[in-house]
């Protein structure tokens, strides 16, 4: 089987390199950069993202990000987003009373969890949506690791997309899997050897 290539998109956020070594492991081709060329025509573009949404977006717009990941998706070209990475494929973020515009992949906002400890962070388990390509093979029981304020707590997309759901005091998308387009919440690259598996179930799809 030919190594499937991924571009890791560097738009001065997230942690690129753990991302590189983590789908490495997973046994992707891996480079880390902006070149738009590069990110249209590897097999995956994953899209990092760490803080604030709107920085990310600003970020991303330095390097039309938004334009190379709406064009693979048109294209069906696998994408994957993580962290915040997932929060601006969403059409609005809301922080600190601001409202962001998104990528707009998906309808609805990011907003902040109602909850008493605030970021969400550590392990936590999911409840994975029927059909999950992302979580194939794992067993319910399996943990991942998030460090998040934000997050998408209603789906208005389409109805066929798997959506993979976790609760910190009240219930938030893990995941999303739609088409081309999917995304975690959680960090796999931090989330052992549960995380490592998501990511080569992902490698193994492109």
């Amino acid at each position: 089987m030919t190594e499937k290539s991924v571009v890791v998109l560097d738009y001065g956020s997230g942690n690129l390199r753990s991302a590189q070594r983590a789908l490495e492991r997973a046994g992707a081709k891996v480079e880390v950069t902006a070149d738009p060329q590069a990110a249209a025509s590897a097999d995956g573009l994953v899209v990092p993202g760490v803080g604030a949404f709107e920085a990310c977006m600003a970020g991303l717009r330095q390097i039309a990000g938004e334009r190379i990941i709406a064009e693979r998706v048109a294209a069906g070209r696998p994408v994957l987003g993580v962290c915040v990475g997932m929060q601006i494929l969403f059409a609005r973020g809301v922080e600190f009373g601001v409202e962001s515009t998104g990528c707009a992949q998906w309808p609805g906002a990011v907003t902040r969890l109602d909850a008493p400890v605030i970021p969400h962070m550590g392990w936590n388990v999911v409840q994975t949506g029927s059909g999950s390509q992302l979580f194939k093979g794992l067993d319910p029981s399996a943990r991942f690791y998030f460090v998040h304020s934000y997050a998408a707590q209603h789906w208005d997309g389409a109805p066929e997309a798997v959506l993979t759901w976790a609760t910190h005091q009240v219930p938030f998308l893990a995941a999303v899997e739609d088409g081309p387009l999917s995304a975690t919440q959680f960090h796999p690259e931090k989330s052992g050897d549960a995380g490592a598996a998501v990511l080569s179930n992902w490698v193994e799809g492109l």
